[in-house]
């Protein structure tokens, strides 16, 4: 129980129930039964199994790829929650499909990073909780609060496991755009220098790195993202740090999507390493890609969200 007394529950979507199922295992209970279903014509069917008449409900379905098919389906849960007269429903969204359209780059151009928003919180959602937003502002895309964890914690003790002497490391951002997440890692490892690309964006998908700032010669690049769609940004990146004397090059991206060709393309690449999170399900074979579990941030999150306890302390 809370620290009202409401009963609580967590349900999950298709989208990423390897994750749902690890995050209840840290919980110590099991996800809420629930039938979803397709009609002929493509239409999605969702019953939920059990009475949730007064509980808090913690909704897990990451908006990734299929991103139209899954942000559906969440919709619809959304929808078959309230009308099943829960008390609170939170949406746990470990990734946030279409956050990279979050502004008009060109005439009449639509910004459906808040249109998303909209969509949800018109559905029933009254909390959202999302790991590593694009950009920040998304939060503000919603009248309702937004809890925006970070995997950059993981990713700190994943390279103190892995490489123990730092004085040789330097953390990449590879657009300015990123330069805050970097230095988000960069505090957590003892403060490391900062390296940051400036690339120019030419089409989706496609940007041109113009300058580099810092110095990488002899080092060992970090390079930190939050996405790894197609890999074309950072396999160029990691060109021209290798080009200017890197001794070494990892890529760490909170979520990895590896559309396809991308884990192709990275193999052939001077990167070294991949570590990305699970808050996306993919299914992909790589000896260079490695995974850490984003399940235990986001239980702790839940139980703090239940005792009304701050996120923010979890970073600290």
């Amino acid at each position: 129980m809370g620290v009202d007394g409401r009963p609580m529950a967590v349900i999950s979507g298709t989208a990423n129930r390897p994750l749902a199922e690890k995050i209840v295992s840290e919980l110590g209970m099991d996800l809420l039964p629930v039938e979803i279903y397709h009609f002929k014509d493509g239409e999605t069917g969702i019953r939920i199994k059990e009475s949730v008449r007064g509980y808090e409900v913690f909704l897990i379905q990451p908006t990734s790829p299929p991103v139209n098919e899954n942000l559906m389906e969440l919709l619809i849960m959304l929808d078959a929650l309230r009308r099943a007269s829960v008390a609170e429903i939170t949406v746990i969204m470990p990734y946030y499909g279409y956050a990279r359209q979050d502004r008009k780059s060109k005439p009449r151009e639509p910004i459906s990073a808040r249109l998303v928003a909209e969509l949800i919180e018109a559905a029933g959602a009254d909390r959202v909780v999302a790991v590593d937003l694009h950009v920040p502002q998304i939060q503000g895309f919603f009248k309702v609060p937004v809890d925006n964890l970070t995997a950059m914690p993981l990713f700190a003790d994943y390279v103190r496991r892995e490489k123990p002497l730092l004085q040789d490391v330097v953390i990449a951002s590879p657009d300015v755009g990123g330069v805050v997440r970097a230095n988000g890692l960069a505090y957590r490892l003892d403060n490391r220098p900062l390296v940051i690309c400036d690339k120019r964006r030419t089409a989706a998908n496609v940007a041109e790195i113009v300058h580099v700032i810092g110095d990488v010669v002899d080092k060992d690049v970090l390079i930190v993202d939050d996405i790894i769609d197609t890999g074309g940004s950072l396999i160029k990146a990691a060109h021209v740090f290798k080009e200017r004397g890197a001794r070494s090059i990892w890529a760490l991206a909170t979520h990895g999507l590896f559309s396809e060709g991308a884990v192709d393309a990275l193999e052939a690449s001077v990167i070294e390493r991949v570590v990305v999170t699970d808050t996306v399900r993919s299914d992909y074979s790589s000896k260079k890609v490695q995974v850490v579990s984003v399940a235990r941030l986001i239980a702790e999150a839940i139980k703090r969200i239940r005792t009304n306890q701050s996120i923010s302390a979890l970073f600290d």
